[in-house]
């Protein structure tokens, strides 16, 4: 939706995204007031139509709101919000959009509105959340980096908040493995936090998006930050805990995910080290403890589904996501029983050098084993 011009009057209710953002912008209204309201009365638009009796008879909703809700297409001004979306190339995505991601639809309090820079993929569907302290040690920066360059290159997209610490390296990870990664700021896309990651906020523009459910010029506030964490793990598959005290923000993450039936996984650390005292509770409680990356893709299990649309489409494994041509050519070669290295260079025409450098990434990634000297076979 990237290009959408200001509106340059009172909001046009005909526009859907128009409506949407007039509603969400209203003083007092929050995803789950956005959501009721529609469930009850069927758009945004018919929202912002309905008579202040009409609205005052919904759950939840008494005279002042119903007051604002009348009054909002010309008391709330969305040109500016427009405007600055449309010279920054961000991206405005409702709910009912398709663009918008089909798994964290399902939440319960999801965003009505998703500001975007950057672009989200089918494939970020295969989405783990990599989450812990800012004031991490060098090991818990070391661990982030490491599961997240390992996932990244067995094909999940890498999601975390973008904060310092442990989120920081998750991020840089999945860059360093040329993989995808998403952000989810506690502020506007506009106005970053923290602002000393203004460039690496440029580089997962560049390979995933930066994405915030608040207005564009939001400034920073400690309440928004435990909020936006259901968004981070809403995205995902599972979230791992790296390093976290026992009131760290990230163990609001594991309880976010925990209410989502998202997987929880947790790394520990020294017992005497009060940053790892979190990951050993959320351990202790039933998390699954991660030492590589092969305990997560056990966890999760053989196949990755994406969450259901149109047109899409069960993936065996989600490290063949990232095989280019030749790797899927070498790949499609091996079978489940033993096969030859002559036979896979017979089936693709590949020169051998090139059989042997693919076959060293296929069982990089877990895709293929090695049953002889000159034999493999898939996983």
């Amino acid at each position: 939706m990237t290009g959408t011009k200001p509106s340059t009057c009172d909001v046009n209710v005909a526009d859907p995204l128009e409506a949407a953002l007039c509603l969400a912008l209203t003083p007092g209204i929050g995803p789950r007031t956005y959501q009721t309201l529609v469930d009850s009365l069927g758009s945004p638009r018919q929202v912002l139509e309905a008579a202040p009796s009409m609205l005052r008879e919904i759950p939840g909703v008494g005279s002042k709101l119903a007051a604002a809700i009348s009054t909002a297409t010309t008391a709330v001004d969305i040109s500016g919000e427009l405007g600055r979306c449309h010279d920054h190339k961000i991206d405005l995505l409702t709910i009912s959009s398709d663009e918008y991601p089909v798994r964290l639809a399902e939440i319960e309090d999801a965003p009505a509105i998703l500001y975007c820079r950057g672009d989200l993929l089918p494939r970020d569907d295969l989405a783990i959340a990599i989450v812990g302290t800012r004031h991490a040690t060098s090991y818990g920066l070391r661990q982030a980096e490491r599961l997240a360059r390992g996932l990244a290159l067995a094909g999940f997209t890498i999601v975390s908040g973008m904060a310092r610490g442990v989120d920081a390296a998750a991020h840089r990870g999945a860059l360093a493995a040329s993989g995808r990664t998403l952000a989810v700021l506690g502020s506007g896309l506009l106005n970053l936090y923290p602002p000393e990651h203004g460039e690496l906020s440029l580089e997962i523009a560049a390979s995933g998006a930066v994405l915030s459910e608040y207005p564009t010029l939001q400034s920073p506030k400690s309440g928004a930050f435990p909020q936006r964490n259901r968004i981070v793990t809403g995205l995902s598959l599972g979230v791992i805990v790296v390093e976290a005290a026992e009131r760290s923000g990230a163990l609001i993450s594991a309880r976010h995910a925990m209410e989502q039936n998202r997987e929880v996984f947790a790394v520990p650390g020294q017992i005497d080290n009060r940053m790892a005292a979190g990951c050993h509770g959320l351990i202790r409680d039933g998390a699954t403890l991660v030492q590589s990356v092969d305990d997560v893709l056990e966890q999760l299990g053989p196949l990755a589904t994406p969450a259901t649309g149109a047109g899409q489409q069960t993936i065996r494994n989600p490290a063949e996501l990232q095989l280019n041509d030749q790797e899927q050519a070498v790949l499609q070669a091996i079978q489940p029983e033993p096969t030859e290295i002559d036979q896979i260079v017979a089936a693709t025409g590949l020169p051998v050098h090139r059989v042997l450098a693919t076959i060293s990434v296929l069982e990089m990634r877990h895709l293929v084993r090695r049953v002889s000297g000159t034999a493999l076979c898939r996983n």
